[in-house]
Parts: C-alpha cells; structure tokens; sequence
C-alpha cells in the first residue's frame, strides 16, 4: 500500500509540474527533469543528464553535471522554529547578507563574496527569497543562485552555481531550475 502511494505521489508530482509549467510555456521545462523527496514533501527540476551524489554530512540533496562537474545543485533543509516566517528573518537583501557571510565567504575565509541582486516572489501561498552571488576564490569565480523558503519549522535553501565563466551560458538555465521548486504536501 506504501508503495502505491509513493507511486501515485510521483506521478503527481509528473502531472502538476508538467500542467502547470507547460501551460506556462512549453520552453520551461527543455532540457529539465523532474526530482521529488522520498516523503512527497517537496519537488523540482535539475538539468537533464546531472546525476545525484551523496555527501555524508551535507546538503540534503546534491547534484551536478558530469561534464561540467564545477556545476552543482544542493538543497539545505535547517531546522527553525515552527512560528518564523522568512519576513521575519529580514527583507531579501538582509537573508542574502545572512547567507554569504555565514555561509559562502565567512570571515578570515578564502572566499570573498558580494550580493548581486535579492528580491523577493510568491508561489504556491509560500514567500521565496530569490538570491543571486559573485563568489571570489583564489583560483576563480562562482556564479550562485539560490532561493530560500521556510515551510512547517525548516528554512529551505536550494543553490545552483557554477564558474563565471559558463554563466552566459547557463544563466538562463539556472533560474529555470532555481524557480521550479515547489512543495507538494
């Protein structure tokens, strides 16, 4: 009987991501593929051909390309208290602030990191964070996007990223992915 339902969650998640984002327009999902959590929670679309790794200790789910293996998609789930909401942490700018200098270039770091642009949007009755990074390495820059959204006592952060370099080529992409993601249940 589990197993019926975690079937028919799946093909759900397949249904509505592609009704919703095909009437949308019938270029949003090229080149994309569905994802969703093993409890039903959650969903979204990675690039075609990107395999999932496991890291023990990290992001909840990780995947990158096999080509460009530079380029990554995580998903963080941290725990929080079940009555914040993402307003009351701060307006977008401030939670990108909070997320690059905590995360991405801590001070005394290697990484220097500045916030190109913040704003925020609303999907599904849930307020998004859209967040966009410049991430300086002694070797190289990276290009982030992440969006954070808090649901039921978690903050979820979900990043794409790749070296400056490649982001003219997909930039584009990358915002598809980042803005797909949607809870389920």
């Amino acid at each position: 009987m589990k197993t019926f339902f975690k079937s028919s969650a799946s093909l759900l998640l397949l249904i509505v991501l592609s009704i919703s984002l095909v009437s949308c327009s019938s270029g949003i999902t090229a080149g994309l593929e569905a994802f969703q959590s093993n409890d039903g929670r959650y969903g979204f679309f990675y690039p075609t051909g990107w395999t999932r790794i496991t890291l023990k200790g990290g992001p909840e789910v990780v995947f990158h390309d096999l080509i460009n293996s530079d380029e990554t998609l995580s998903l963080v789930i941290s725990d929080i208290s079940a009555d914040v909401e993402l307003e009351n942490m701060g307006s977008p700018s401030e939670v990108g602030e909070k997320l690059m200098n905590n995360l991405l270039a801590p001070n005394g770091g290697e990484r220097e990191a500045e916030l190109l642009d913040a704003k925020s949007r609303v999907a599904d009755n849930h307020t998004f964070y859209d967040i966009e990074y410049l991430i300086h390495l002694p070797d190289k820059d990276r290009h982030e996007l992440a969006t954070v959204v808090v649901d039921r006592g978690s903050l979820y952060t979900f990043a794409a990223g790749t070296n400056d370099s490649r982001w003219n080529t997909v930039g584009d992409l990358f915002e598809r992915v980042i803005s797909s993601f949607v809870f389920l249940i």
